[in-house]
């Protein structure tokens, strides 16, 4: 059993996949990033090429967003253990 989950560790490194599960992991702990005030008012919804769209109801909220992003992006990828996530866009 431990053959088989070494060869699954490295095909799926090996294959660029790993990058792809990084960066879907991001959309599912925004919420543990953001905390639960804004979470519940913003909604991580999908990562293409290393950005992560996230819709927000406000624009108040959405100009402090974009001021903390790149603290944002510093703490997704420290808690993904990866550098996958290199930009967030505000829609």
């Amino acid at each position: 059993m431990e053959q088989l989950k070494k060869v699954l560790k490295e095909t799926i490194e090996n294959s660029g996949f790993k990058n792809a599960i990084l960066q879907e992991k991001a959309v599912s702990i925004w919420p543990d990033i953001v905390g639960k005030n804004i979470s519940k008012i913003s909604k991580a919804i999908r990562v293409d090429r290393g950005v992560l769209f996230i819709k927000i109801e406000s624009t108040t909220w959405k100009q402090e967003l974009y001021m903390q992003k790149n603290e944002i992006i510093n703490k997704i990828n420290k808690k993904i253990g990866s550098k996958a996530i290199k930009e967030i866009r505000l829609v």
